[in-house]
């Protein structure tokens, strides 16, 4: 197995992790934050903004996942790349987005 389709599905489960909020909240009626707001990345775009960016998220995890090699969920080391890229994406996200929205509760030492 070649090391891109790895890269590949690890970027393709970073895609379906990225998709997730912003589908939901805009499936919600709900602003968040997307790369098209004012500034980006920060200000608010709308719910429809927030529902085509996640679908054009899942449309990018699709090619990455099932048109790049031969994916299989079962196979241990292809699922690997896809968690792996599904949970950076989303500690990096949790950690972006949290000064926005309190998630970033401050540890016992910084009180």
């Amino acid at each position: 197995m070649a090391w891109t389709h790895y890269l590949a599905w690890f970027f393709g489960g970073a895609f379906l992790s990225n998709a997730v909020p912003h589908f939901v909240s805009g499936m919600m009626g709900r602003p968040f934050q997307s790369p098209f707001a004012k500034p980006p990345g920060e200000g608010l775009s709308s719910s429809t903004v927030n529902v085509l960016w996640g679908f054009l998220n899942l449309i990018f995890s699709y090619l990455l996942l099932l048109r790049v090699g031969d994916f299989d969920l079962r196979a241990t080391d292809h699922a690997a790349a896809l968690g792996l890229g599904m949970i950076l994406m989303g500690v990096l996200m949790a950690r972006r987005f949290g000064r926005f929205h309190g998630g970033n509760l401050p540890r016992a030492n910084d009180e």
